[in-house]
């Protein structure tokens, strides 16, 4: 092969290549593995409570959907800061994310509190989350965190079953023994119990049972039996007073940054939501089981008594309900209008939902309440 050739030769495979690694280019773009996200987020809660343990699975949940791309770590209470510290720290990023609820926020508008405390006109906790949902309080409760400056992004979800009125130190039989006694709950709560002549101290959840021991409270409640048990009430009382309409629709709240959930791909914003729905109804299941578990544990192997509170102090608690509400509505005009809304909903919803839903209570009674003997011939 002649000089000329090999050398045409050497430049027609020299352009080939290039062009080939050119269209390679072109066609089959180097892909790169999108970096992971990480996320730091608090609890309100201390790491024994099931609370805590709801907060994780809402976690893991979003870190297995995200197949890596979402990574949230979370932790316990107190570790960055105080669990009522929570709202403001998401806000400014110190964290990016937490778990807890609304009724802690209660100091910065009481009409937060009305997400979790008071009888809801007689919705339980699903129904004030489909009226959160459906019904505008999703809107009004983005619309008070925008002025008060709070930077965060709200997901409710995981509607609580009714909470005890709490623990003491004897059972409470009219309103009358309720007068004076040293005790705690949080948010719009506190105003009930204050016009019932009960004095309140709010504290966190992992303080009551050490404050109680030490005698600074008379009777507490925090929220249901498996908390209950693991914050160790049973070591301090054998007295739990159930049923309650002072947080008897109460639910969850996880929260964002803003800013930080903002810059997040749309397809990982589409998954935190899926995951606040899965988390949303296992929790009401795992609920279920475990808090029937250990409602009759703490009977039967730490010798607990369970009394239903008395009528009496219940309607107490309506009408001292009945003056907090026409106060703050006076006061504040965020808390008239998320009230009138859950009013308009619940005269609705609930109209419908008593109409409609047997009385399960008469199946039961049926299968597993005393048996009457047999009339005699």
């Amino acid at each position: 092969m002649s000089e000329k050739k090999v050398q045409s030769r050497r430049k027609f495979i020299a352009t080939s290549t290039a062009a080939a690694a050119g269209a390679g280019t072109l066609g089959f773009p180097m892909i790169a593995k999108a970096q992971t996200v990480n996320l730091r987020f608090q609890s309100t809660w201390p790491t024994k409570d099931i609370f805590h343990e709801y907060a994780q699975d809402f976690c893991d949940k979003v870190n297995k959907m995200s197949s890596g791309r979402l990574k949230i770590d979370l932790l316990p209470a107190g570790s960055v800061v105080p669990a009522f510290g929570l709202l403001d720290a998401v806000s400014k990023g110190t964290l990016d994310g937490g778990h807890g609820v609304v009724a802690y926020w209660y100091g910065k508008s009481p009409a937060l509190a009305l997400w979790g405390s008071g009888p809801a006109f007689g919705m339980d906790a699903n129904m004030v989350l489909a009226w959160h949902e459906y019904g505008g309080g999703k809107a009004m409760l983005e619309s008070i965190y925008k002025s008060l400056n709070i930077d965060v992004v709200s997901y409710l979800y995981g509607p609580m079953p009714t909470q005890p009125l709490g623990w003491f130190k004897k059972p409470v039989a009219k309103v009358a023994d309720m007068k004076g006694l040293k005790y705690r709950t949080v948010g719009l709560s506190i105003d009930i119990f204050k016009d019932m002549e009960v004095s309140v101290n709010a504290l966190p959840g992992a303080e009551i049972v050490p404050a109680m021991d030490r005698g600074l409270l008379d009777a507490a409640e925090f929220n249901n039996a498996s908390s209950d048990r693991l914050l160790g009430f049973p070591d301090v009382s054998k007295v739990c007073m159930l049923q309650s309409f002072h947080q008897a629709s109460e639910q969850f709240e996880i929260l964002f940054n803003k800013k930080k959930l903002d810059s997040m791909p749309a397809e990982l914003r589409a998954m935190i939501n899926v995951a606040v729905q899965a988390s949303s109804a296992e929790m009401s299941w795992k609920a279920i089981d475990r808090y029937s578990k250990d409602y009759i544990e703490m009977q039967q192997k730490q010798g607990v008594k369970f009394y239903k509170t008395p009528d009496p102090i219940l309607r107490a608690q309506l009408a001292s309900w009945d003056k907090i509400i026409a106060a703050k509505s006076t006061e504040n005009a965020d808390f008239k209008r998320v009230l009138e809304s859950m009013r308009t909903f619940a005269q609705r919803a609930c109209r419908w939902q008593n109409d409609t839903n047997v009385d399960y209570k008469m199946a039961y009674n049926h299968y597993f309440g005393p048996k009457k003997a047999p009339a005699k011939s």
